[in-house]
């Protein structure tokens, strides 16, 4: 065959396509990836690593100034400069050298350009200077393209030149002013962020702030962000935008009000990157979400996979989980499962099957960086009710933890678990409170593994640590 054919393509080198193809090379396959921005996709440049690190600087500081002892030995407030170079060198300063570099020793061939596939097993790169590479694959081919930013159909938004998420982590000023549109993961953690780095920042959350959350958590992060000087507006609608000649944004709302900025940061969701991927060469909808069955093979507009099942999407762009690390267990999932089916060795599609991605259904965890730090897996109170579960949820103050106390000085958090109370498992976790994400992982293996009450209290959490927050969870729900 041509130099040009391999046994799996991916379109996309972002964390999922990356881990896709080391998967698949890692099972004895050949690999090609194609590229048309930087190689190591949103999460390396323009979202987890880079509004982690702008983060992580003031909550470092918050954290000392909360630890007498520690507290006098602060002067002085977070050095603005020397976060965004910290934020820059965890982007990499936007080159994807190394990644690229790992990917060729890894042994997966990269080609930088437009992906577009052009028939059963095509794909078409147009690079930069429009030269065309064809490119086939003998197995698979993998759609791993992401999302972008979703831009609501507001009146001048547009020509405003709005922030994206990718602005927003990119920054290399921080704004005197700024204005937020959106209530969701991006819109808190960036409201925290540019509120610790000096910005005054307005919140307009139409929806409330972190709806998706059990309500504890986003009426904890409100108070926080208006407790450090954010003006949250819930329910406010932005119904127009107009930028300045001088570079002032006005923002008109619904109600008549004006908030005015230098720069508005629009969060409010996500689309998929398939408007230009060649998705109408085999019968799909350009732009669309790409549904896919549960080994996650493209479910095409009759409603299933196709016969030999060479089309797969993973990541965000089959709209399951829009989370990196979810993205990257997917890639897992595919990686191994394209590998089986070429092989001729058995699939295992059962429920926690090498081949499917369960927890993507059952076991979600996510972190949000607000202050304070919100970790939750598994289902809220309301979306086990609505699942139809027969459920119990219990409770507990999270300050009132031993551990808590010693961790810092007036610790406020809360935590809660659902109980699904016919099986006696736990099928929904959420911690909020300072530095809660380490403790994430514990709950994760308890809704993934479902594990019985019984045996949990078996599970001694070591003393004087806030994970001890399990044992008291457990006493208020009772043997």
């Amino acid at each position: 065959m041509g130099e040009n054919v391999y046994d799996v393509i991916v379109i996309g080198a972002g964390p999922v396509g990356e881990n896709v193809a080391d998967r698949v090379v890692q099972g004895g396959l050949s690999a090609a990836v194609v590229e048309r921005e930087l190689v190591g996709g949103e999460c390396s440049y323009w979202a987890c690593m880079p509004t982690k690190a702008l983060l992580r600087s003031t909550s470092a500081l918050r954290a000392a100034r909360q630890v007498p002892g520690a507290r006098e030995a602060v002067s002085g407030e977070v050095d603005v400069a020397a976060v965004l170079r910290r934020r820059d060198s965890f982007a990499s300063q936007w080159k994807d050298d190394g990644q690229a570099s790992w990917l060729s020793s890894a042994g997966i061939a990269l080609y930088r350009g437009q992906g577009r596939i052009s028939g059963e097993r095509a794909v078409e790169v147009v690079a930069e200077d429009g030269t065309t590479t064809a490119l086939t694959a003998r197995h698979a081919v993998v759609i791993a393209t992401g999302t972008a930013a979703l831009l609501p159909d507001i009146d001048g938004l547009r020509e405003a030149a709005p922030w994206s998420s990718r602005e927003a982590a990119a920054a290399s000023e921080v704004p005197g002013r700024l204005a937020v549109i959106g209530g969701g993961v991006v819109a808190s953690e960036m409201a925290t962020a540019f509120a610790g780095l000096g910005s005054s920042v307005t919140v307009l959350a139409r929806d409330g702030v972190l709806p998706l959350a059990e309500p504890f958590a986003g009426e904890r992060v409100t108070a926080a962000l208006r407790e450090a000087g954010v003006d949250v507006r819930l329910g406010a609608e932005a119904v127009s935008v107009k930028r300045d000649g001088d570079g002032s944004v006005h923002i008109t709302l619904a109600t008549g009000e004006t908030v005015e900025a230098d720069e508005v940061l629009v969060a409010i969701g996500r689309t998929p990157n398939t408007q230009d991927i060649g998705l109408g060469a085999v019968g799909l909808r350009p732009g669309s979400w790409l549904a896919v069955d549960d080994t996650l093979r493209v479910i095409g507009e009759a409603g299933e996979a196709s016969a030999d099942g060479w089309l797969y999407a993973a990541g965000d762009v089959n709209r399951r989980v829009l989370l990196t690390h979810q993205g990257k267990y997917q890639a897992r999932a595919v990686g191994d499962v394209i590998v089986a089916r070429a092989k001729g060795e058995a699939v295992q599609d059962e429920p926690w099957g090498r081949h499917v991605a369960t927890a993507d259904e059952r076991a979600v965890p996510q972190v949000v960086f607000t202050e304070p730090e919100i970790a939750s897996v598994g289902l809220t109170a309301a979306a086990a009710e609505t699942a139809g579960l027969r459920i119990r949820v219990v409770d507990h103050d999270l300050g009132a933890v031993a551990g808590s106390a010693l961790h810092a000085e007036g610790y406020q958090g809360h935590a809660r678990m659902v109980i699904d109370e016919d099986r006696k498992v736990i099928v929904g976790f959420t911690l909020v409170g300072p530095d809660v994400a380490e403790l994430l992982h514990a709950a994760t293996i308890a809704v993934v593994g479902e594990v019985p009450l019984d045996r949990l209290w078996h599970a001694v959490p070591a003393f004087p640590t806030v994970s001890e927050v399990w044992l008291r969870l457990l006493e208020a729900y009772g043997r």
